[in-house]
């Protein structure tokens, strides 16, 4: 952006370096800022060239076709804003300009830039039709460091733009409350913490609390309507919902560490390791895979915090099916295994081009 003949240009493309788009893709993207000079942003959609190689990367690719149909579609109809990805977007540069350039006080500086940029009363486009492939990480501690620092940049965020949204007069009274209220507080605060906190805190602890009563609906009927939403949205992945399930309460468990470190500007608030992509796997087509046994040693491959959420979950299982009068052990059992194979490693790939 500091080059001279950037001076003479209108656009700006962003691309990740694992992203390929297609020859056609200014062509499809641009005209909607041409036709409307107040539209800051055109976003495109991801498309992934290597969802079936783990159980991993299908749950990723589950999660992230959510996060486009559902989130980035919503907020571009309802509120003409959304965060952007970080890749697979054109910036209108005078937009850029006007809300201040890059800004690199956080982890997620693309989001900084989107915020800032609607706060002006710019207007962002969401394009579901154009998609760009790219690789999910297939390294569980890469995936790890990835969720910690989308989450963490996104909490520390929040605390330093919340003033800022509440107060500013240039956009409207509901894009600001959007988002303070669903965009900040419901999506990077509460979706994150409140999953952890229920399905492996409080319901493991109400077996062993009998005067915790945990309600039907939260047990079933608030599992059950995810589900359903998630299975109507990926009816090719249906009979992979219950591994989603497990494995996004152990990334919650992260996920809400993140969470508190960004709200509270704690040490690794700023933590920034660039997510390893392997770059290898358009081209190859490996057996889909559960589980790999690694070939390095156990203990380097083990997390501790997880393996004692396992621990813990075991003990409230094995306690709620020699004295409860109730099923959740079902439930716990399943996920203690989870939280203890996460744990170990065996999750995902350990190849490296490192």
């Amino acid at each position: 952006m500091l080059y001279d003949y950037v001076q003479q240009c209108d656009f700006v493309a962003v691309f990740d370096a694992d992203f390929q788009p297609e020859p056609d893709f200014l062509i499809r993207t641009v005209p909607y800022l041409v036709h409307d000079p107040r539209v800051a942003l055109v976003q495109a959609r991801w498309e992934f060239v290597n969802p079936n190689e783990f159980l991993m990367t299908r749950i990723q690719k589950m999660t992230l076709d959510y996060h486009f149909k559902v989130e980035q579609e919503a907020g571009s109809s309802m509120f003409a804003f959304f965060g952007f990805n970080g890749t697979a977007g054109v910036w209108q540069i005078s937009s850029v300009k006007e809300a201040g350039g890059w800004e690199d006080r956080t982890t997620v500086e693309d989001m900084d830039l989107a915020v800032r940029v609607g706060l002006k009363g710019w207007k962002f486009i969401y394009v579901g039709d154009v998609k760009v492939k790219s690789e999910l990480p297939s390294n569980l501690k890469a995936y790890r460091r990835q969720q910690h620092r989308w989450t963490c940049g996104a909490a520390n965020l929040f605390r330093k733009t919340g003033r800022e949204i509440m107060l500013t007069k240039e956009a409207s009274f509901g894009r600001n409350l959007y988002l303070i209220y669903s965009f900040f507080f419901i999506r990077k605060v509460v979706a994150h913490v409140v999953p952890f906190m229920l399905y492996c805190v409080v319901i493991p602890l109400s077996v062993l609390i009998p005067e915790v009563r945990v309600p039907v609906w939260g047990v079933v009927y608030i599992p059950t309507a995810i589900t359903l939403l998630y299975a109507i949205r990926n009816p090719s992945s249906i009979h992979f919902i219950p591994f989603w399930i497990l494995f996004e309460n152990v990334m919650s468990f992260h996920r809400t560490k993140a969470t508190f470190i960004g709200l509270l500007e704690l040490g690794s608030v700023n933590e920034w390791v660039v997510t390893e992509k392997l770059g290898n796997s358009s081209c190859t087509k490996p057996a889909p895979q559960i589980l790999e046994k690694p070939p390095c040693r156990c203990w380097d491959r083990c997390t501790i915090s997880e393996i004692l959420v396992a621990i813990f979950l075991f003990f409230c299982a094995t306690y709620n099916l020699v004295h409860g009068s109730d099923f959740y052990f079902v439930y716990i059992y399943l996920q203690a295994i989870t939280f203890l194979i996460v744990g170990t490693g065996f999750c995902g790939t350990s190849r490296s081009n490192s």
